[in-house]
């Protein structure tokens, strides 16, 4: 596995080596050590999630407060997504930026998404499953929402009439938003 880019602050975009031959695809999705060695700090996953969504999904902006902040190790095992993280860290010089790139089962990319980004990804392909892994077990009183669409964030999220769930619908406005993160 290597990183590929250093997006905003503290996200990666992480690649495995993979082997590719006749009789299909083999690569390895998760070592402890490399992964460790590659962010430069010991991170330990206490939950692993798994959605199938149909394509035109939008799933997201969601984070966790402390003390239940959530990194995460995202990729897809089938179909296409536009994968987006939004800076919510106070202080930090990329507030309120977003960043965003297709993840697929062809590229074979994973996102590091530490703690203080809120997440999201919008479904390209039908069907597609998104494999999250995650520093912290899901805890509802502190899952915080952004609103998917706000005009301060200018995501595009890459599909028309997006298929949204409620919560999402009725996410906070960022510029309404008083985030519990601050930036190291």
């Amino acid at each position: 596995m290597r990183i590929v880019e250093r997006a905003l602050n503290g996200l990666l975009v992480l690649e495995p080596r993979v082997f590719n031959d006749n009789r299909g695809v083999f690569f390895e999705s998760f070592n402890e050590n490399t992964f460790n060695t590659l962010i430069g700090e010991p991170v330990s996953f206490l939950q692993d999630n798994h959605s199938v969504s149909k394509i035109n999904v939008v799933r997201g902006l969601h984070m966790q407060a402390p003390p239940f902040a959530q990194g995460k190790l995202v990729r897809v095992a089938h179909g296409k997504v536009f994968d987006v993280a939004v800076d919510v860290r106070k202080g930090s010089p990329t507030f309120g930026q977003y960043f965003g790139l297709e993840l697929s089962a062809e590229n074979n990319l994973m996102l590091w998404i530490p703690a203080g980004f809120a997440h999201g990804f919008s479904v390209l392909d039908d069907n597609s499953i998104f494999l999250y892994k995650c520093t912290n077990v899901y805890n509802k009183e502190s899952e915080l929402t952004l609103l998917y669409n706000d005009a301060a964030l200018a995501i595009d999220w890459k599909v028309e009439n997006a298929i949204i769930s409620g919560k999402d619908r009725e996410g906070i406005a960022f510029n309404e938003f008083k985030s519990p993160f601050v930036y190291t």
